[in-house]
């Protein structure tokens, strides 16, 4: 959202999030005429519309509702989503690590569903260049609703591709980018084309999710010869209760959701500087699991696809966000029939697919 939008009375079209007194969230989008509905009590959009933010509702039942627009941390866990996101922890340590800084030119590899394209865009600001590569078209269509939902606009500083990432990246001049980012099942197979790609000095830092992913990653990017020592981590969030002198962690943390791995660019002619300590017994003994054979699937780590169904429903989820935004109105609009011609089409060809087998 563009300042202006984030400030003054909520208005139809944009989102909101209310919460309970048992501090569940709810977010929806204000249209006129609307209805909120929930087991903790129901409120009529328009009772919303027109009230300053942080205001405290009541429902037709007596419930109270505190009403705030979301952050974008809350932003990005309830969106409609085709491939997992980023959560919030991991993206703000990306922004760190790799150091984005204002103006800097940025690769990300696997846009998804557009969580951490938001950080990276903001991060990056009016005067950087944030390009993101998606090999699903369908994945890439709901990313770039949600930036375009989260941004108010059409980020000019943003380019989508779909395709492979090592075919994006060779589109650009070596040393163009100063920073790049996979979120990706097999990052270490773009290892060449992130060789050439990053200036000297600039970073890589990769998003994955097992320790085999990590392993392969580091090991591959040590046998170049063009990076400094890789560096992992994860990170870990708990919140804390506080009242009074009852001061406590809460019972409930978000613990491991994914591993970082950062290196730097080594200019052409350096050589790495390694470590010198002996290896730990049988850390080389055995070639790294996978490290022949197919492509790696979602399903090798546990991961189950999101089933195509769902998948339709949260395109139209998306586009019928993107009308309500424009008119304020929950009724159909022209984003919506777009992507139902679009959704028909593809029925279409299916059908047309099962004939011919």
């Amino acid at each position: 959202m563009q300042g202006e939008q984030r400030r003054g009375v909520f208005r139809a079209g944009e989102r909101v999030q209310l919460t309970d007194n048992k501090g569940r969230h709810y977010t929806i989008s204000l249209t006129r005429g609307g209805y909120f509905q929930s087991t903790r009590g129901n409120l009529r959009h328009d009772a919303i519309i027109g009230q300053p933010e942080g205001s405290v509702l009541e429902s037709e039942s007596g419930r109270r509702f505190l009403a705030l627009r979301p952050l974008l941390s809350d932003y990005v866990l309830s969106m409609p989503r085709g491939a997992t996101v980023v959560y919030p922890k991991d993206s703000g340590q990306i922004i760190t690590e790799a150091d984005i800084f204002p103006g800097a030119r940025v690769f990300e590899a696997g846009a998804g569903s557009g969580a951490l394209s938001i950080t990276l865009i903001q991060a990056a600001g009016s005067t950087g260049r944030v390009v993101s590569a998606e090999q699903r078209e369908d994945f890439a269509e709901i990313a770039a609703g949600n930036v375009r939902s989260w941004l108010g606009t059409e980020p000019t500083t943003w380019d989508l591709r779909v395709g492979d990432a090592s075919a994006v990246l060779g589109e650009f001049e070596p040393g163009w980018f100063d920073i790049v980012v996979l979120d990706m099942l097999a990052p270490w197979e773009h290892v060449p084309a992130i060789t050439q790609a990053l200036r000297p000095g600039g970073v890589v830092v990769v998003y994955v999710t097992t320790t085999t992913q990590l392993s392969r990653f580091a090991e591959t990017v040590k046998t170049t010869g063009a990076f400094t020592e890789p560096i992992s981590s994860e990170t870990m969030r708990r919140t804390w209760h506080t009242e009074g002198l009852a001061v406590r962690p809460d019972h409930r943390m978000i613990g491991h959701t994914g591993f970082l791995c950062r290196a730097r660019r080594l200019a052409a002619d350096a050589q790495p500087l390694r470590e010198t300590r002996r290896p730990a017994k049988g850390a080389y003994a055995e070639p790294v699991p996978g490290a022949e054979g197919p492509k790696w699937t979602a399903e090798d780590f546990g991961e189950r696809e999101i089933a195509p169904k769902k998948l339709r429903k949260v395109r139209r989820d998306v586009a019928h966000r993107a009308d309500v935004e424009a008119s304020g109105e929950s009724s159909p609009g022209p984003q919506g029939a777009k992507i139902a011609e679009k959704l028909a089409a593809e029925a279409a060809a299916r059908t047309q697919q099962r004939a011919h087998d």
